[in-house]
């Protein structure tokens, strides 16, 4: 962001991508969770140091989002399937994401949210918040 920063315009945004694991202690994603955890804190110190300059940062949380990558960390497809509803279990409204519903909330904060900075938005079907 040192590079990039300079080139962003007055009430411009940045946006960050971080996930429930960012505050969800998840069983094997020990250093996945402490990265995405720096990501969080790095959103909220990167707003306060470009507020000066009228940027704007917010960070995006989607969990679980229907993408690919589920069939590539598990090439099993009943391991896949199990997988995936088992964690659609866990989400309140018992499904996953899509790619559309969190490109939604990136360009809310984006253009919208001219009065954001700082904040995470969870995309996550109310997993961390009930």
């Amino acid at each position: 962001m040192q590079k990039p920063a300079p080139l962003i315009n007055r009430g411009g945004s940045v946006g960050l991508t971080t996930s429930i694991a960012n505050v969800k202690g998840m069983p094997e994603q020990l250093a996945y969770g402490a990265a995405k955890a720096a990501l969080r804190s790095f959103a909220r110190t990167l707003a306060a140091e470009l507020i000066a300059h009228e940027i704007r940062v917010n960070a995006v949380t989607p969990d679980p989002i229907d993408t690919p990558i589920l069939g590539k960390v598990f090439p099993d497809k009943d391991a896949a399937a199990q997988i995936r509803e088992k964690t659609a279990g866990m989400v309140p409204m018992k499904r996953f994401g899509s790619s559309d519903e969190t490109a939604k909330a990136v360009l809310f904060l984006a253009f919208d949210a001219t009065f954001t900075t700082g904040a995470e938005l969870p995309v996550d079907g109310g997993w961390l918040q009930l």
